[in-house]
């Protein structure tokens, strides 16, 4: 087989594909990039790792300066990462942008989850960076991923990360519970994106009366995909047991006063500076979970 010609009327092909069948240029791009990792692959095999060198020198003359020794270099990383079973059935679901960058990720299920979560939210390109850069994987709980690995049903708050990311932008240093609802409420967009699919928001203080006294939830949520009311408390100290039943409370009365048949539980998040998994491990409402927050 001559590699260099293989490859070359591969690239000149997706060339012409990529001006005539836009609506599925990128498909095309990414299947054509990944076969051409396959002969890249082959022919270092055979004849060294300096044939990406000299193909690439013809390339950039004969095609296009885009396929230079870095483009090559990529496109065989690309084949050798997707080439494993675990992630070979996932090859065209995003663009060739998406897929550079994640060639650096060495854990074939962060990949896969990084892979999900673009498709599923339709995630731009500086959006799975912004993620991958934020380390959104690494801060999933342990047992949720492997939910995930074991293909599981997963609840609203199960891909929530911990620590949650919240942005501090006029640098507060000590804060108080109402500073650090005011600097959600700033960005509050940033804060909805940060605890993952399908949050919105519905009111900050948001009064329920019990008896004949008012009580004011800090941050009131609905997730659309789970279709569930979410009650936020926030707090700046160590997680406690008397957090819990607080929360607890507003959630049962969300349950019995607003959500209606069709809808579900509604479930709970402690925001706090530092958790005790004690208290959340001995608390008898699984729909609740403490997650720590950090200032950036």
């Amino acid at each position: 087989m001559n590699y260099y010609d293989e490859i070359k009327s591969k690239l000149i092909d997706n060339e012409i594909y990529s001006r005539v069948k836009d609506y599925s240029k990128e498909k095309h791009k990414v299947i054509t990039y990944f076969e051409i990792g396959r002969l890249l692959n082959e022919a270092g095999g055979k004849y060294g790792d300096n044939i990406i060198d000299e193909y690439s020198r013809k390339l950039v003359l004969e095609v296009g300066k885009k396929y230079n020794r870095r483009t090559l270099y990529r496109m065989r990383k690309f084949y050798e990462v997707f080439s494993n079973e675990k992630v070979s059935t996932l090859l065209s679901q995003l663009t060739w942008s998406h897929y550079l960058l994640l060639l650096s990720i060495k854990d074939y299920d962060e990949i896969i989850y990084y892979i999900n979560i673009s498709k599923n939210n339709n995630l731009t390109q500086r959006q799975l960076q912004d993620k991958i850069k934020n380390n959104e994987y690494q801060r999933i709980p342990i047992e949720s991923r492997n939910k995930l690995n074991r293909n599981e049903i997963l609840r609203p708050n199960d891909l929530i990360p911990n620590p949650i990311r919240i942005k501090n932008s006029n640098d507060h240093g000590n804060i108080s519970e109402k500073v650090l609802q005011k600097l959600i409420l700033e960005d509050i967009e940033s804060f909805l994106e940060e605890l993952g699919t399908g949050f919105t928001f519905i009111k900050s203080e948001y009064p329920i009366k019990l008896g004949d006294r008012y009580n004011y939830i800090d941050l009131l949520l609905y997730n659309i995909k789970y279709k569930c009311y979410v009650v936020v408390e926030l707090k700046v100290t160590e997680l406690k047991k008397e957090y819990t039943g607080q929360i607890m409370t507003y959630m049962n009365y969300i349950d019995e006063n607003i959500k209606s048949l069709e809808e579900n539980k509604t479930v709970g998040i402690i925001i706090c500076k530092k958790d005790n998994k004690f208290v959340i491990r001995y608390c008898s409402d699984n729909r609740i979970i403490a997650r720590e927050y950090v200032l950036v």
